[in-house]
């Protein structure tokens, strides 16, 4: 008898609630990949790879990077030339599949419109040479549910996809120079 009476009051609860929580909804997980092949042996290209304080040798988009030697929980800050920090850290790296996982332990919004980001760096041996593969996920700058069009999904997989693109043609011209 008691349930009969609280079904109703139930279904009208949910049906009022529905629009809040499908309103709740953060932002989702965005996916980026870039790839390139090198003329240059896998282990000469792992070696510039995992130098992790020193990505600006080969990234042209920055102006400054410092830190740890690759080990887990290593931390990298690096500075990006159009201006500001951001400071990464690794979470795994693995020297027999050259593989490096790292990601973003401070945000700089203002700089880089990602809220949130992991990285994974992987070289595999290709056609006598490397293919380097640069996979991420990441969230925009803004979770709200209405973000800024310079801090929403397009403009942070825009900005990783660029410094992913940028970073593996620098990458590319770093080791087929010291190999030629």
């Amino acid at each position: 008898m008691l349930q009969s009476r609280l079904f109703p009051i139930f279904t009208l609860l949910c049906v009022l609630a529905a629009p809040l929580i499908a309103r709740a909804h953060g932002p989702t997980p965005q996916k980026v990949e870039q790839n390139i092949q090198i003329a240059a042996e896998p282990a000469k290209v792992w070696v510039k790879i995992k130098d992790f304080p020193n990505i600006m040798a080969w990234h042209p988009m920055l102006a400054k990077s410092s830190g740890e030697p690759a080990a887990i929980g290593a931390k990298r800050v690096i500075t990006l030339k159009t201006g500001g920090d951001l400071e990464e850290s690794i979470d795994e790296i693995n020297e027999g599949s050259m593989e490096l996982t790292y990601r973003l332990s401070k945000e700089n919004p203002d700089a880089f419109p990602v809220s949130f980001y992991s990285a994974t760096l992987v070289v595999q041996a290709k056609d006598g040479g490397s293919e380097i593969s640069w996979r991420s996920r990441l969230y925009r700058a803004d979770t709200t549910n209405e973000p800024q069009e310079n801090k929403n999904d397009a403009a942070a997989v825009a900005a990783m996809t660029e410094f992913f693109t940028k970073g593996l043609e620098g990458l590319k011209a770093a080791s087929e120079v010291a190999t030629h």
